[in-house]
């Protein structure tokens, strides 16, 4: 039987973690220390099951304070965190793998080579 409800526990979470000042470390681990017994008498499984709702709400409800990142990672959001641009056209990734199986490596070990040349001749 749990303690609270998941979405209890997120927005006890949430309240926490909006005290906290900007830039505070481990965020998951320092919200459930605060929690206390709260968080000892909680299933691991919710616990995490509610840090994932309170991460989606603090983004969505303070993103002047909070981003979260393409790999579900909360961050401050005090300018130091660049949001990588990770769209290329169906087209441009269709070449991209054609030329790669041509060359006889990955997307990846192509795009590698492809920067090292551009690097290359930009100096």
């Amino acid at each position: 039987m749990a303690l609270l409800s998941k979405n209890r526990l997120s927005k006890m979470m949430l309240e926490i973690l909006l005290e906290f000042p900007a830039g505070t470390k481990n965020l998951k681990d320092n919200i459930t220390l605060r929690l206390g017994s709260i968080a000892q008498m909680s299933a691991t499984r919710d616990i995490n099951e509610a840090w994932d709702a309170t991460k989606t709400k603090a983004a969505k409800l303070y993103p002047d304070r909070f981003l979260l990142d393409k790999r579900n990672v909360l961050q401050w959001n005090d300018g130091s965190v660049r949001v990588l641009d990770e769209k290329i056209s169906l087209i441009n990734f269709k070449k991209l793998n054609e030329l790669a199986e041509t060359q006889g490596c990955s997307v990846n070990a192509l795009v590698t080579k492809l920067i090292a040349h551009f690097n290359h001749r930009k100096s």
